[in-house]
């Protein structure tokens, strides 16, 4: 069935257009109340949001509409969407909520959810709660109405859990690390991390007004993080999204490190602490995962390595939905979304963090070091409008350079061509050792789709 509101990560959208509305977030709350109460006569359901002003707004029409349908409500503040996944899981909840719209500017925002284990939420219970949204609603008794109250110290306990995740013989004393929360969710939290840790902090994007999340800073703008390490003379630094589950790093020349370089770091130092036990690689242990867009130097890198690696569509929902059904526990995007499943359920990226810094201060390498064995192969991306609707698939002259264009690629090179989610373009793609190349190359695909 096709969901209509859901899409891969929840329900987003513009503030004051529909779904992204009060009135709707009041009939969401309902229908997942009573969703809920199908499986138990008293769910608790908690609800975290990032720091948009639109937040508040959203946050009690959803509370009222739990509410009404006969569920308690646990407020969390704003806190990170991991954090929220962890809460989730450690209250005994039967559902967390996250109000976000991630690294989107402040007029969006977006309502996702957790399981009551801290995972995402299959298409089933997502289908369910959408059925339930088209029937009139069925207001409980006002005895059987939920509560609500406030986890006054949500952020302190998820402080502890992240602190937990970094090992217990070592420390961040003697670095001095910038951190840029992006004016989000994580801004009262990453720097207490780091500083408990044992790091000299400096915080920017901390100071969080309602309407200025992401701007100019955080993960999807990690220039003004570069600039402030090398301002600082700073060790390095880290930069999170709007609700704290994107992560880029800088070292201390203010060189920045994707999420494709920080998923090979975090799979070669794994098999670094097997090899130095002496103990044979366990199963979780054998493959990565990562995406349609992962760089390909990155899976050479990591097939030279004795790991297996594998592509999931692009989202870090379909990366999940690979590693649970192989087992494994690494995996991510270059975007920055990096799983960790033997630490959290979910990504997190200050956990992620700091299993880089762990890595780091184990070894006493730098990331450059750390990542010497893998160089980025150049990615030329190219944005070709189309028709809504039009079928490029089966244009047979496209198809033909395709193929022209991977037999001179080779085993080193690849293309890549897919439609946007959110838009009528189709982007190409062409990865190659030689730059040049790939940039031909995609100007050719490019201008033989345009000719269609």
């Amino acid at each position: 069935m096709t969901r209509k509101y859901f899409g891969t990560d929840g329900i987003r959208g513009t503030v004051g257009r529909h779904p992204i509305t009060p009135d709707f977030a009041l009939r969401l709350g309902h229908a997942v109340g009573r969703v809920l109460r199908q499986q138990t006569a008293h769910p608790l359901v908690l609800i975290g949001k990032d720091t948009r002003i639109s937040g508040y707004m959203l946050e009690s029409a959803l509370e009222s509409g739990l509410n009404s349908a006969g569920a308690d409500v646990m407020l969390l503040g704003p806190v990170p969407t991991p954090a929220v996944a962890y809460l989730t899981r450690a209250q005994r909840a039967s559902l967390g909520v996250v109000i976000s719209a991630s690294h989107n500017p402040y007029p969006d925002n977006g309502i996702k959810f957790f399981s009551a284990t801290g995972a995402k939420l299959p298409d089933a219970w997502e289908l369910a709660v959408e059925a339930a949204l088209e029937e009139p609603p069925q207001w409980v008794e006002s005895a059987a109405l939920g509560r609500s109250r406030r986890l006054e110290d949500a952020a302190g306990r998820y402080i502890e859990f992240c602190k937990s995740t970094f090992g217990a013989d070592l420390s961040l004393r003697g670095l001095k690390l910038v951190v840029d929360a992006a004016h989000g969710a994580a801004y009262h939290i990453a720097p207490a991390v780091l500083h408990e840790l044992g790091a000299e902090v400096i915080a920017i994007g901390a100071q969080p007004d309602g309407l200025n999340i992401n701007d100019g800073v955080g993960a999807t703008h990690p220039e003004a993080l570069q600039q402030a390490v090398r301002e600082h003379g700073a060790d390095g630094g880290i930069a999170l999204d709007g609700d704290a589950d994107r992560l880029q790093m800088v070292d201390s020349a203010g060189r920045l490190y994707t999420g494709d370089e920080l998923l090979y770091l975090l799979a070669t130092e794994r098999l670094a602490q097997q090899e130095a036990a002496g103990s044979a690689r366990p199963p979780a242990l054998a493959g990565v995962v990562g995406t349609l867009m992962t760089n390909m130097a990155v899976e050479l890198a990591l097939k030279a390595r004795g790991l297996d690696f594998v592509r999931a569509k692009v989202g870090d929902r379909y990366v999940l939905e690979e590693l649970v059904r192989r087992g494994w526990v690494l995996g991510g995007e270059g975007s920055g979304h990096l799983l960790v499943l033997d630490r959290h359920t979910t990504g997190d990226g200050i956990v992620s963090a700091l299993q880089v810094l762990h890595a780091a201060v184990r070894s006493g390498r730098t990331l450059a070091d750390m990542l010497s064995g893998v160089r980025l192969f150049p990615q030329p991306l190219v944005n070709v409008r189309i028709t809504p609707g039009q079928d490029w698939q089966a244009n047979a002259r496209l198809q033909e350079a395709i193929r022209a264009a991977e037999a001179e690629l080779g085993a080193t090179g690849r293309v890549l061509i897919r439609a946007s989610g959110t838009e009528p373009l189709v982007r190409v793609m062409v990865e190659s050792p030689d730059a040049a190349q790939a940039q031909r190359l995609a100007e050719g695909l490019a201008a033989t789709l345009q000719a269609a």
